[in-house]
Order: structure tokens, then C-alpha cells, then sequence
């Protein structure tokens, strides 16, 4: 009995004793993670110089803004640069933005005026002017089309032919190369909306937002670049279709 007693004692002893340490421990540290999606959140830790907020960012937008300001330089090593610019004139302008608009747009404000003078330094010729300009550019090529006739004008007299599981295509780095190349060759206004619509996945009101343009000027831009694109493609395939 006595056996048992001391036994069941010394278990006890043990466990009040292991209990006393945890109890007597100092808890750990719990980090408090702030929600950085709320723009007013994000804006107060970046005017702290919160490290956490800065590191948001980055991963966040970093190969975004890569994306963008290689269509205003000639090189990704240039592009890079143009985003270190960025960056430094983030910590510098936090303390003066005011939230007239997102952190987003503000951020890539300011890349594309950093990258625009850059692609000027560059030899690339890039318009200051915040609104686009629209003529009378026709989106397709107006011979395509019948003039002559009540009926059929209008209609295509040469028509675009099938390209064939599309899907397909565009994983082909050839035409990946020749989408590159067609974006890269548009003027500067369209270059820059369809890049942010269609490779960014900006939604139209952020992209005029950012680029200081009416959605009216927005949607055509779009549409001209998005038929240069295709036509440069059909041109892509066509060329390599048996005769």
C-alpha cells in the first residue's frame, strides 16, 4: 500500500512539477500580420517603414512591373532597372501620397513615368502625353471588305481562315514569340493597354485609372491592339500553311 502511495505520489510530483515550469514559462511571442489587402493598412505600414508591408509588394507586383516597363526598354536588364527606380521612389513618395488612389495604381504610376523617360534615354520613342490620341486607324485592313453592292457591303471579300485548335497554337513558343513581337511593335498607347489588360489582367476601370484615360479611349485602344495582334497571328499561320 505504502509502494503504491509513494508510486502514485511521485507521479503526481512529477507532473505538478512539469506543470509549475510551463505555467512559470514565458508564452511565446505572438506576431501580429497585418492585413495588407486594405490599402489603409498597407499605407500606414509603409510610412512606418514596416519591412513586412515593403516585402508585400514585392513579391506581390515585382514581375508585373517587369512585365510592363520591358515593353518601354529594350532589354529585361533595363527593365529592371527601371523597376529598382520604381522602388526607391516608392520609400521616397509614401509620405506624401495621399490615397486619391490605390497603392496599386499609384505604384504603377509611377513605373510607367520612370519607364517612359527611361525608354526615351533608350532611343525608343515614347509619348509624355497622359491621354491618348485616337484617329481614324482602321482596326482591320478596309480592302478585306466589300464596298460595291446594297447587299454585301461590309462582308469580308477575303476572310480570315481557320487556325485550328487555337488552344494548341498558343502554347507553341513560336507563337508566343510572334504575339512578343506584335505587342511590342504597336504604338506606345496601345502597347500599354493591352498589355495591362490582357498580360497584367487589369480590369478596364484600373487601367484608365492608371493611364489617365476615358473608358471610351480604353476600349478602342484595346480592340485596335487586340486586331493587330490577331492579324499579325493569321499572318503568323498563314504563312506557315501549305499551299
Amino acid at each position: 500500500m505504502d509502494i503504491r502511495y509513494n508510486m502514485f505520489g511521485e507521479s503526481c510530483n512529477r507532473m505538478v512539477s512539469r506543470l509549475t515550469v510551463w505555467a512559470c514559462a514565458r508564452p511565446p511571442t505572438l506576431r501580429f500580420v497585418a492585413d495588407f489587402t486594405d490599402d489603409a493598412v498597407l499605407v500606414k505600414a509603409l510610412a512606418a517603414r514596416d519591412q513586412d508591408a515593403f516585402a508585400y509588394l514585392l513579391d506581390r507586383y515585382h514581375p508585373a512591373l517587369v512585365r510592363l516597363a520591358q515593353q518601354y526598354v529594350p532589354s529585361r536588364a533595363v527593365a529592371e532597372e527601371v523597376v529598382q527606380e520604381t522602388w526607391l521612389a516608392v520609400i521616397e513618395g509614401i509620405d506624401r501620397f495621399e490615397q486619391r488612389s490605390s497603392v496599386k495604381t499609384w505604384l504603377f504610376r509611377i513605373l510607367i513615368n520612370v519607364a517612359r523617360s527611361r525608354g526615351v534615354q533608350e532611343r525608343r520613342s515614347i509619348p509624355f502625353a497622359t491621354t491618348a490620341r485616337l484617329d481614324d486607324e482602321p482596326s482591320v485592313d478596309p480592302r478585306r471588305f466589300r464596298r460595291l453592292g446594297t447587299g454585301a457591303r461590309g462582308q469580308w471579300k477575303r476572310p480570315p481562315h481557320p487556325w485550328g485548335n487555337p488552344e494548341q497554337r498558343a502554347l507553341d513558343a513560336e507563337t508566343l514569340e510572334t504575339i512578343r513581337r506584335a505587342v511590342h511593335r504597336l504604338p506606345p498607347d496601345q502597347c500599354e493597354v493591352i498589355t495591362m489588360r490582357d498580360l497584367l489582367g487589369w480590369s478596364a476601370a484600373e487601367v484608365c485609372d492608371a493611364l489617365e484615360l476615358t473608358d471610351a479611349n480604353q476600349r478602342v485602344l484595346l480592340h485596335r491592339a487586340r486586331s493587330k495582334v490577331r492579324g499579325a497571328l493569321e499572318r503568323h499561320y498563314d504563312h506557315g500553311r501549305e499551299p
